[in-house]
């Protein structure tokens, strides 16, 4: 049973629940993370979360998102989940934002997660991803989806992309030169392995 990590305010651990039981109303704060994978040809993976997810289904947000396990470093986390999600590897995994926080509801159920954001590259083409997770797959210029998203002309996006898409972009126009952040910014409760 897949389980994540349940934290205070300060970003410190409290304990830790089930993931298919955290998610309603209610939602205690929990540690999460979200990534955004770049191809070979710099555009972004984008996705169309699954219709038959609890949590906002069938919106598009960034490559992919997850929860480290119970002592998960957050890199070895998210490496895994890509390949969960989208069968792919990573290369050049960095942390950008580290301190991102977000609460959101939709249709009665509530995202509560300190979130730090990831970027990432990959030479390989997702092929068959979880159907439990994606919908599909769309690569996308990271310039016009970044522009689209902060005109609010993208319809469907998901609330914390687009947060994270106004934060991304005070980073600088290209990914690829991002700063690294500090890993000491991130919730007391995450870690990474390196």
């Amino acid at each position: 049973m897949e389980r994540v990590v349940l934290l205070d305010e300060s970003g410190a651990a409290t304990g830790t629940a089930a993931k298919a039981e955290v998610h309603h109303d209610a939602t205690p704060l929990h540690l999460a993370f979200s990534c955004y994978v770049f191809d070979g040809s710099g555009d972004l993976l984008l996705t169309r979360r699954a219709r038959s997810k609890r949590t906002f289904p069938g919106v598009w947000t960034n490559s992919f998102c997850g929860h480290p396990a119970p002592d998960e470093p957050m890199d070895e986390a998210v490496r895994r989940r890509g390949r969960q999600e989208l069968g792919i590897d990573l290369d050049g995994l960095r942390l950008v934002l580290p301190a991102f926080r977000y609460d959101a509801e939709q249709g009665g159920v509530r995202e509560n997660e300190m979130c730090p954001v990831f970027v990432a590259r990959t030479h390989d083409v997702p092929r068959e991803p979880d159907p439990g997770e994606v919908d599909e797959i769309r690569t996308v210029p990271w310039a016009s989806f970044r522009d689209e998203v902060l005109a609010e002309r993208w319809s469907g996006i998901s609330p914390w992309c687009a947060d994270q898409i106004r934060l991304l972009a005070s980073l600088g126009p290209d990914p690829g030169r991002w700063a690294t952040a500090d890993p000491a910014a991130l919730p007391p409760a995450a870690f990474l392995a390196s």
